[in-house]
């Protein structure tokens, strides 16, 4: 889902969220209205792929926005409306008039529907986070079974769990309430899914995961090589691809996408933006899954710029007024040019370095000078982003604390991710 690390300099950024947005692949595809060659879903149909976007149900409203949706995706993922809390907001109240309304209009114009996501350690209802051990397990998988059942034949894939392991050196799990009902949580609730919807692809879903040498990504791999081994229900493995400047795409990319593939998995980008839509960035992205065989699709976190959960990053293929930009031009491009799928290696590196790459240090150097700050927010029902920047004088001068009072509006009962983004200034 979403970078956590840290970097040390003098600008911040800050996001925080009080709802949220997230998502992973699909085995079905279904050709786009539009002739081949001319939108992104019917030249990724063309390859045997689709290529999707996140969808906000309050947003369905919005003609510019819909025009788009309908024109140019033949997959949909909802943004917040199949999650925890929106599903399930009290204990066997199950809600889902805002998903299906989603699901609904998505089928009735021929797009495959991927759910997001059935467990996860964020965005859970009240009553769910005041629970642990054996209730919280238990309620866990009816949620898991009740949500699965609901839309059992309506959605091609499920991000069955979410975001389960930790950010650093370890490797290992994050500590989560569910983590904490015992290591076996993860295989139980796939094997609830698959239980509930035998004809869905079973998917996990996580961020940071995009760098073959990372120590989350290996650990990501070694739990997808151990249920394949042992038989757990697993489909495929859907990597966020959330790319900007702390979290760059790297050039093991498609090594990275082969390496889980050769597991006997389909591997789907799930969330794919990226700061300042790079169209070159956008291209290789697009190009590393076309050369991956079991590479499904792509998802994009979103249409326009003003409807990403990093609205100031600009990191999406439309712009605002929902004109293209250059990275729609150069996605396009790399679809009708893509080169043959080619099956995955056989023996895909297993051994990263013993010294991954470790988080910087999290305090600036102390200082003084001007600093300003800037708030700005992108709203839904629910919840909001908030990004907060904080720009402080030359080098010379360092840092001093500054304040800057929240917009009207929305406040944060709940935050469950923040980013914050460290920038050189120039010297002068």
């Amino acid at each position: 889902m979403r970078s956590t690390r840290w970097k040390a300099a003098s600008r911040a950024a800050i996001a925080l969220a009080g709802a949220g947005a997230l998502a992973a692949g699909m085995a079905l595809f279904v050709t786009a209205p539009a002739s081949a060659g001319t939108t992104l879903g019917a030249s990724a149909a063309e390859k045997g792929r689709y290529f999707g976007t996140a969808v906000a149900g309050f947003k369905l409203s919005d003609s510019a926005y819909t025009t788009i949706l309908n024109r140019e995706f033949n997959s949909v993922t909802a943004e917040n409306e199949m999650k925890m809390n929106a599903t399930e907001p009290q204990q066997n109240q199950f809600s889902y008039g805002a998903a299906d309304q989603i699901v609904n209009h998505a089928r009735s114009r021929g797009m495959s529907v991927r759910g997001h996501t059935l467990a996860w350690h964020s965005q859970q209802p009240g009553w769910m986070e005041s629970m642990s051990g054996s209730a919280l397990r238990q309620a866990m998988l009816n949620h898991v079974t009740q949500v699965a059942t609901h839309f059992r034949g309506r959605v091609v894939a499920w991000d069955v769990v979410n975001e389960a392991f930790a950010d650093g050196s370890s490797g290992g799990r994050r500590d989560s309430n569910l983590q904490r009902t015992g290591n076996d949580w993860i295989e139980a609730a796939f094997r609830a899914a698959r239980a509930a919807d035998p004809g869905a692809k079973l998917c996990y879903n996580d961020y940071n995961t995009d760098n073959w040498t990372h120590a989350k990504t290996q650990g990501v791999y070694n739990m997808v090589r151990d249920f394949k081994a042992r038989g757990v229900p697993i489909d495929c493995v859907g990597f966020q691809s959330h790319f900007n400047n702390d979290s760059p795409y790297v050039s093991n990319y498609r090594t990275t996408l082969s390496s889980f593939a050769a597991l006997g998995v389909d591997v789907q980008i799930t969330e794919l933006d990226i700061q300042g839509a790079s169209a070159n960035t956008y291209r290789s992205v697009v190009e590393d899954c076309l050369a991956v065989a079991r590479c499904n699709g792509i998802t994009v976190w979103g249409i326009r710029d003003s409807d990403s959960w990093r609205a100031s990053q600009t990191p999406l293929l439309f712009n605002n007024n929902g004109s293209k930009k250059p990275a729609y031009d150069a996605v396009l491009a790399a679809l009708n040019n893509g080169t043959t799928p080619t099956d995955p290696p056989t023996d895909p590196p297993t051994d990263p370095p013993t010294d991954p790459p470790t988080d910087p240090p999290t305090t600036p150097p102390p200082g003084r000078g001007g600093s300003t700050a800037t708030v700005s927010t992108n709203q839904w029902p629910g919840g909001f982003v908030a990004t907060v920047r904080v720009t402080a004088g030359p080098p010379a001068l360092g840092c001093s604390p500054v304040s800057t009072p929240p917009p009207t509006g929305p406040s944060a009962t709940k935050p469950w991710s923040h980013t914050l983004a460290r920038t050189a200034l120039p010297a002068t």
